[in-house]
């Protein structure tokens, strides 16, 4: 037999909690607790970019090379590098790639076929995901729960192997690239 609280008041038949209306709390003016997400904001010319967690640059979501290189500036340390990298790789490869942010990280597509590659900074590493990475080869080695991506972490002090990475984003150019909001 379970026991009920001494305060507990009889639930009214027919009624669930999930019909009930809610009442919001109220907002407070008090400033954000350490750690707390930063609000998504815009950055103006000459603005200071927000890091958000493990040091990834918010910025506004765009179309074109000036927002893709506005994230690779803003990038910490030696990911700057590596973000200068991975863009004249991609540049080289696929000379007529379409660039953008989205959701904080830079995006490669191909006009009317959609994205093949995007990277993201993390406090540790920069991954690199290949949203048809399955059909790479050699596959990638991250796994993703995603059963068409895959990832390369890459750490720093690690050697990129530029000529492995070339080929993948030669091949991942080639296949049909992630839509999103349209099925896999």
């Amino acid at each position: 037999m379970a026991l009920k609280p001494r305060n507990a008041k009889p639930k009214a038949k027919g009624t669930s909690r999930a019909s009930k209306p809610r009442k919001s709390a109220p907002r407070s003016k008090a400033p954000p607790k350490a750690g707390a997400k930063a609000r998504p904001i815009k950055v103006r010319k000459g603005g200071k970019v927000v890091l958000l967690s493990g040091g990834n640059p918010q910025i506004a979501k765009a179309e074109g090379d000036a927002p893709v290189q506005a994230y690779i500036a803003a990038m910490p340390g030696w990911k700057r590098d590596l973000g200068k990298r991975l863009d004249a790789l991609i540049v080289r490869t696929v000379p007529k790639v379409r660039k953008a942010v989205k959701w904080n990280s830079p995006f490669y597509g191909i006009e009317g076929r959609g994205w093949f590659l995007g990277f993201y900074v993390f406090t540790r590493y920069v991954k690199v995901s290949f949203f048809r990475g399955t059909s790479l080869r050699p596959v990638p080695p991250g796994p993703s729960k995603d059963k068409n991506t895959r990832y390369l972490d890459i750490h720093e002090g690690d050697a990129l192997d530029e000529a492995q990475m070339a080929g993948w984003v030669k091949q991942a150019a080639a296949l049909p690239g992630w839509v999103p909001g349209r099925a896999s």
